[in-house]
C-alpha cells in the first residue's frame, strides 16, 4: 500500500505475527508495511488516517469494528489469537515480543528444514503461531530426547511432532489449520 511503511516488520499493526507467515517465509510479502509486495489492507489505510500509528492499540478507538469477528477466519496466516498476541506484545513490550517471535521463527525454520515431510508448511506455521514459546521448546526437546540416535526418518519426526502439537492445541481448544471464510 502506497505510503504505508513500518519499522517493525515482524509484527503487524493489527496483531498478526508476520515473522511466522508462510507468505513472508516464501518471499511473497515483506511483512506489514515493508514496501513493494506488501498487501493492501483496511488496517493500513486506517493507520494512515490516524497519524500513521504503529499498532492499533495506540488508537483511541481500539478495539474498533475492524476487530469484530476477526479471530473466526484466517487469511494466509492464522488470526485465531490475534487479539491475545496484540495484548501480549503491549504488555511485555514490543522488543520482548519480537525476541519471542524470533525464537519462534528459529523453531519454525528447524521444523521446515528437518521435520517437514513435504506437506506440513502451513501446519507448522499455524502451530508455531498459536502455541506458546515454552510449549514449542518442550515439544522440540521431547522429540529430540526420543530420537537420541537420530534414527527417526523425516516422516517419523513429522508424525511425532504433529501429534504433540495437536495434543497441546486440543487442550487449549485451538485449531491447527487455516479456517477459510465460507463463500
Amino acid at each position: 500500500m502506497k505510503d504505508f511503511e513500518r519499522k517493525n516488520l515482524m509484527f503487524s499493526l493489527c496483531g498478526l505475527n508476520c515473522e511466522l507467515c508462510p507468505m513472508k517465509l516464501g518471499g511473497y510479502c515483506p511483512g506489514c508495511g515493508g514496501g513493494p509486495g506488501n498487501q493492501s489492507c483496511s488496517f493500513a489505510r486506517c493507520s494512515l488516517s490516524h497519524d500513521k500509528i504503529e499498532y492499533c492499540t495506540q488508537c483511541p478507538d481500539f478495539p474498533c469494528e475492524k476487530y469484530d469477528d476477526i479471530e473466526h477466519y484466517d487469511s494466509f496466516i492464522t488470526h485465531q489469537c490475534q487479539m491475545r498476541d496484540l495484548e501480549r506484545a503491549m504488555t511485555i513490550g514490543i522488543d520482548a515480543y519480537n525476541e519471542e517471535l524470533d525464537k519462534k521463527r528459529v523453531i519454525l525454520e528447524k521444523l521446515l528444514n528437518e521435520y517437514n515431510d513435504g506437506r506440513k508448511k502451513t501446519f507448522y506455521c499455524v502451530a508455531v503461531n498459536l502455541l506458546e514459546l515454552e510449549e514449542l521448546e518442550n515439544a522440540m526437546r521431547e522429540v529430540e530426547d526420543f530420537d537420541t540416535s537420530n534414527a527417526l526418518t523425516v516422516k517419523e519426526k513429522s508424525e511425532r511432532i504433529g501429534t504433540i502439537f495437536q495434543d497441546m492445541a486440543q487442550q487449549k481448544n485451538l485449531i491447527l489449520r487455516l479456517r477459510k471464510k465460507p463463500k
